[in-house]
């Protein structure tokens, strides 16, 4: 149901996400979807909270010691797979700010998490920060990285940005 809603959202925005929208795309009846989520405001929770999760596990699963590194590979495995949902899961939220409270809450976590173990807190800051400008390009303009591209272009391939980065931070 979840990934009904998101696909919905990707594909035709906002206006598109109807409860009875997301049950059609789902294959359940609207009872069904209301048995699991009462409300479209439920839903759009949903999503986010998986969102969350997701990327938390992302990060988890990446073989290093230092957040940050860790964070770009997650980054960049979740811009390269297509889970491109951030944008999808805030356009949805967009009517109600309130449900964007928790996407902030974590985002804060990432951007702050073990810092003040990091060699060069600054540094590994601005890394982060990056990395939401690769994810926030991805979805938005998806032509600006060209996968044929190699890193010597100066354009940047998206391995060479991930090691650039990843030479940013010890």
């Amino acid at each position: 149901m979840l990934d009904a809603a998101e696909g919905l959202l990707a594909d035709h925005g906002v206006q598109a996400l109807t409860l009875a929208a997301v049950a059609e795309r789902a294959g359940v009846s609207k009872g069904g979807l209301l048995y699991h989520f009462g409300t479209k405001d439920a839903l759009v929770a949903g999503m986010i909270e998986r969102l969350i999760a997701d990327f938390d596990a992302l990060i988890e699963a990446q073989d290093e010691s230092c957040y940050t590194r860790a964070y770009v590979r997650a980054t960049f495995v979740a811009v390269q797979s297509g889970r491109l949902r951030r944008w999808a899961v805030a356009t949805g939220a967009a009517g109600d700010p309130a449900l964007l409270v928790p996407l902030r809450e974590a985002m804060g976590r990432w951007h702050t998490q073990d810092l003040d173990i990091e060699p060069d807190p600054v540094m590994s800051r601005i890394v982060r920060l990056a990395c939401e400008g690769v994810w926030e390009a991805a979805t938005q303009c998806p032509t600006v990285f060209d996968p044929g591209r190699s890193s010597d272009s100066g354009q940047g391939d998206y391995p060479g940005l991930r090691e650039r980065l990843l030479s940013l931070v010890h």
